[in-house]
């Protein structure tokens, strides 16, 4: 089964960006579709983007569209995510997520692995 490591989170002022990578090892990436959640401290983990495993369509939440862009490397077993004009209400843990299925799911029932996280902090 994949295993899966996020890095690249830190502390930012709001308008900055950040670029958070997945790090897939243990099987092949091109297997997954994958997405990006993340979880602010005292509320649900929620869904961010995803993209399917077969032709790179993708998915974003509304409150990120236009700002964030998900991509995969399936070369490198890495997916990425460029965090544009961040805003103080983007401060969560952002977590990947993996699903053998071609669909993408928005829903973080529809994933079977995920990472263990990483901090992304917006100051204003």
């Amino acid at each position: 089964q994949v295993q899966l490591v996020e890095s690249g989170g830190g502390l930012v002022q709001a308008g900055d960006s950040l670029r958070l990578s997945c790090a897939a090892s243990g099987d092949t990436l091109r297997r997954y579709s994958m997405g990006w959640f993340r979880q602010a401290q005292g509320k649900e983990r929620e869904f961010v983007a995803a993209v399917t495993k077969s032709d790179g369509r993708t998915a974003y939440s509304g409150s990120v569209k236009g700002r964030f862009t998900i991509s995969r490397d399936n070369a490198t077993n890495s997916m990425y995510l460029q965090m544009n004009r961040l805003k103080e209400e983007d401060t969560a843990v952002y977590f990947c997520a993996a699903r053998l299925s071609f669909a993408i799911s928005l829903t973080s029932t529809g994933y079977e692995y995920w990472g263990q996280g990483t901090q992304v902090t917006v100051s204003p």
